[in-house]
């Protein structure tokens, strides 16, 4: 599809960890370079960056809450480590790609004061709006995405540091919410998922939640808890992991 589409430069973002297809380095690393040699192969220069998905990306799944995060991110309002740092990371690889920046400090830079002048929102809005969108796609987000009936929190059953996640059972989470599908048939609900979720070395106590669950009912409500609940361990020995674990390219 994207030699199809006529690129000229493509960044590829290859999963590895527990959330992934690719739970494993290998098998990242595999599937990165057949990609990059099949795309460059056919003549579209392309580089891949193997990231991490041991932990949520940003601390929200589902699906206008995730469109609500990346509002407030590019807007300014909210900037996570980890989805700062890919984020920057994947357009610099493009940029240097296709020759605008030398180096990825100059190629962050820019990107940095897109981010920070509200040029990269603004682009954003003038898309949606020539593909027939609003016209205040990012200020006005709230009035374009519908809220869940019930949103609630869920707190571990004990007191303690996260020290590991299984991402996989947050995604069979939002699932089980009406997030996603099973089969092609079934429809989407987007007002569902999980948002102020927790990352690892957080503490979970009574006054921390894993995250709070945005759902349709009590029934897909108590269904998720319990698997997010399963997903999160608390105490034991804690195993850091890098958001992007190695560069797949020339």
């Amino acid at each position: 599809k994207k030699l199809a589409a006529g690129l000229e430069h493509l960044v590829l973002d290859v999963k590895m960890g527990s959330g992934a297809f690719m739970a494993t380095m290998d098998e990242a690393v595999g599937l990165a370079e057949s990609l990059v040699a099949v795309a460059n192969g056919a003549g579209l220069r392309t580089t891949a960056l193997i990231t991490d998905m041991d932990e949520a990306l940003a601390p929200c799944a589902g699906n206008a809450i995730e469109v609500a995060h990346a509002a407030e991110f590019l807007l300014g309002r909210r900037a996570e480590p980890r989805v700062m740092e890919i984020t920057l990371a994947l357009g610099a690889e493009l940029l240097m790609s296709a020759g605008i920046d030398r180096d990825a400090a100059a190629a962050t830079s820019r990107l940095r004061r897109s981010l920070e002048s509200g040029e990269a929102a603004g682009r954003f809005d003038r898309r949606v709006a020539r593909l027939g969108g609003p016209k205040d796609c990012w200020a006005q987000y709230g009035c374009y995405l519908q809220p869940a009936p019930l949103v609630r929190p869920v707190f571990a059953d004990v007191e303690g540091p996260v020290s590991a996640i299984r991402t996989r059972d947050l995604g069979l989470a939002v699932i089980e919410l009406g997030g996603g599908r099973r089969v092609a048939a079934d429809r989407i609900d987007h007002r569902v998922g999980l948002s102020a979720l927790l990352g690892k070395g957080d503490i979970a106590d009574r006054a921390r939640p894993l995250c709070r669950i945005h759902a349709a009912d009590d029934a897909s409500f108590a269904k998720a808890s319990a698997l997010v609940k399963a997903a999160y361990t608390i105490g034991g020995t804690l195993r850091r992991t890098p958001a992007i674990h190695a560069r797949i390219g020339a």
